[in-house]
């Protein structure tokens, strides 16, 4: 895939950093998107640090425009942003945890679509890859929060795919269940993590996806639930 130029988001994260590695093993030129984000965090030569934020439209657009400024394009959006916030039922939910879940699952995710898809439409190429969750499909108990903005995600990469499926763009989504990830087993220390998903599992998914062999996959939800189905 050389020459393919891809921005991933949340680069640095506990997912981020695997799908970031595969996509450079794969041939990809990456620019890394991720707040605290540096050059020698990948010591790789299609490998660009782009320390930024998505909390804004501003902020998502100022970052595209310098992607675009260097590279001239943005062939593949990988979308790895996410948070997680549990424990109480709905009627307890404050809401600033609400907020929270929305700004980090739904608004980063808006923010960053919004900046990148005019650049794909006037290309008439584009692969969109979002990382949704299992319980977007699949709600839980005292989860409510997380899971709606998660449902809302995926109502999102659908509405892309169907209003650009005629512009030579895919949008896809890939729902793991509880992804193997270092602040996971910190948050989770006496949970069966045989039963999560392998972060490595995921990115290879994705990279298949933005490759010419993903071409007629578009609008799905993936998936990817492991031992947990």
């Amino acid at each position: 895939m050389a020459g393919k130029i891809s921005l991933i988001t949340g680069a640095r994260g506990g997912l981020g950093t695997h799908v970031t590695k595969a996509f450079l093993d794969a041939g990809f030129t990456v620019i890394g998107l991720s707040p605290k984000i540096k050059q020698s965090d990948f010591t790789h030569a299609n490998f660009t640090a782009l320390p930024a934020s998505l909390d804004t439209r501003q902020a998502a657009r100022q970052a595209v425009d310098e992607v675009m400024k260097k590279f001239g394009r943005i062939d593949i959006l990988i979308h790895t942003v996410g948070g997680f916030s549990g424990g109480q039922p709905l009627h307890e939910t404050d809401d600033a945890t609400f907020q929270r879940m929305f700004d980090i699952n739904v608004n980063a995710a808006l923010h960053i679509l919004r900046a990148v898809i005019p650049h794909m439409r006037q290309a008439s190429y584009g692969r969109i890859i979002g990382i949704g969750s299992r319980a977007g499909e699949i709600p839980a108990a005292t989860i409510g929060a997380y899971s709606v903005s998660k449902a809302a995600f995926e109502s999102l990469m659908r509405t892309v795919a169907l209003e650009n499926k005629d512009s030579g763009i895919t949008a896809n989504t890939i729902l793991p269940s509880t992804i193997d990830t270092r602040a996971n087993r910190h948050a989770m220390p006496n949970a069966d993590t045989s039963q999560w998903v392998k972060p490595e599992i995921i990115a290879s998914l994705t990279v298949w996806l933005a490759r010419d062999a993903g071409t007629d996959v578009n609008g799905a939800a993936i998936p990817v639930y492991g031992a947990a189905l």
